[in-house]
């Protein structure tokens, strides 16, 4: 069996996975979030080690002689900084929510299209690069320490695998590589020019490896000594293996903290003229692989505001039944640009409204729109070309994807059907997958595919014009928060 660790935003999930791609064993647990200033998320990056740690060594006490190797996946764009020699990190890592960079990105717009066409990104305080320069600007001696080559730098993928081989290992894949600004996904490798734009020591930075590699064996307290560590991929990429597409066209979003919708597109890195990502994507033969990605910033994140912040809800779960209890949101629409909006707007600067409040308007109005602005977000992803082209179904995972409201009213907006698996956990499964190809648990990515379960798919039951009706609304409220319509 493998060990999958998915190091997620809000939490740490360590699952054993069997070789017919079945849970046999999990563990969860949070991790802290912390808010310095508006805008500005944060986590301490001890706190997660010390986390999978502790999951891990639960799991593996209690089928110690079955685990064969282990797979990673990660929170892609949070990045910290820490001590060569200490392995203290200097700060707490910068998670990918976090927007202080966005001065920073557009001090650079001027070199937009050079990172555009080697990174297939956009300059947009999301990715690692520029929260790197944030870091060792924060202070001169960490400036100084970078300079020397006392700091090395990486992502929660990067910063795990140092910690589980006793620091012998200071590695990545390329699908964590690609979401920096610094990574030529055409080349695999960091780009010196991009790097010079930023004023980044190469030093810095571990070594890129496709998604399926040996990065490296456990050193450490609590896991067994050896445990080959041979999967890794951010946690989008992860699931979109996990679901099986590896051929040209599928596509699958995941219902997380955010929304990230990927469609994989095969062996050529093509650059879109439409704003939406280019980047890489994991190989069932270690041989460069791309998707096209569109980005949502808040999805379930939404639905913790109303948890922890609004206090009207006491769980996630509960929001089905509470928005099936009305017929609509009696016209209240909820744009949650709580960091700004993803694609296809790429706006740092919006933020968050309500709009269509009437004295008869109540909780169960805003628990459902709530709950719609995650699918209207996604429709609006799908409206863009080159991620809609050949669209026959959206394959579905994460954790509100459980929400049957949810996905019958996305496959409702999309006009297409939203197939869910038996397993939604399909981020920890395609860093299952990746380890256990590389340690020869499976052969080949048709055994992969063929290990994916349907569990229900969702048939779009609204006419066209009621479709465009509501989504009409929606475009109109997000007008509304855009600094630069």
């Amino acid at each position: 069996m493998i060990l999958a660790i998915d190091q997620g935003t809000t939490g740490t999930t360590v699952l054993l996975v069997n070789e017919e791609g079945e849970i046999v064993d999990r563990a969860y647990r949070e991790i802290t979030q912390y808010y310095p200033r508006p805008g500005w998320v944060e986590h301490d990056p001890e706190e997660i080690l010390a986390g999978v740690l502790d999951l891990a060594g639960q799991i593996i006490s209690r089928a110690p002689s079955r685990v064969r190797g282990i797979g990673i996946t990660n929170q892609r764009e949070t990045v910290l900084l820490w001590d060569r020699k200490s392995g203290r990190p200097v700060h707490r890592a910068i998670v990918w929510q976090d927007r202080r960079t966005a001065d920073l990105c557009r001090a650079l717009k001027t070199d937009e299209s050079l990172f555009r066409q080697r990174t297939g990104l956009f300059l947009d305080p999301y990715f690692s690069g520029t929260k790197i320069v944030w870091l060792l600007d924060s202070d001169p001696r960490i400036r100084s320490a970078a300079e020397n080559g006392d700091l090395l730098a990486g992502t929660i993928d990067t910063w795990l695998v140092w910690n589980l081989t006793g620091g012998a290992s200071h590695v990545t894949d390329v699908t964590n590589a690609s979401r920096t600004l610094c990574c030529n996904i055409h080349t695999g490798a960091w780009d010196i020019d991009l790097l010079a734009k930023l004023n980044l020591p190469r030093s810095l930075f571990p070594a890129i490896h496709p998604s399926r590699h040996a990065f490296g064996e456990c050193r450490v307290k609590g896991l067994p000594d050896g445990l080959p560590i041979a999967g890794i991929a951010g946690d989008q990429q992860a699931a979109l293996f996990g679901q099986g597409c590896v051929r040209p066209g599928l596509t699958k979003n995941t219902y997380g903290t955010g929304c990230f919708l990927l469609s994989f597109q095969g062996a050529k890195a093509a650059i879109p003229v439409e704003p939406v990502l280019a980047t890489a994507a994991s190989s069932p033969a270690a041989e460069p692989a791309y998707a096209l990605e569109g980005s949502v910033f808040i999805a379930g994140a939404a639905v913790q505001w109303l948890r922890d912040e609004l206090k009207i809800i006491q769980t996630s779960a509960e929001t089905e039944a509470i928005a099936e209890s009305v017929p609509d949101t009696s016209g209240v629409v909820v744009v949650p640009a709580f960091v700004g909006l993803g694609a296809p707007h790429w706006d740092p600067d919006a933020r968050g409204a309500i709009f269509g409040l009437t004295r008869g308007a109540g909780r169960a109005h805003l628990v459902r729109a709530v709950l719609e602005s995650i699918a209207y977000q996604t429709a609006d992803l799908l409206s863009i070309p080159s991620l809609n082209k050949n669209l026959n179904e959206l394959r579905v995972d994460g954790g509100a994807c459980q929400n049957n409201f949810l996905m019958q009213f996305q496959a409702d907006v999309l006009g297409v059907p939203v197939n869910r698996p038996v397993n939604v956990e399909t981020t920890a499964l395609g860093a299952a997958y990746l380890a256990g190809l590389q340690l020869g648990v499976w052969r080949d990515a048709g055994e992969i595919e063929r290990l994916r379960r349907v569990d229900r798919v969702f048939e779009p039951r609204i006419s066209d014009a009621r479709r465009e009706e509501l989504l009409s609304r929606w475009r109109d409220a997000v007008k509304r928060v855009l600094t630069h319509p």
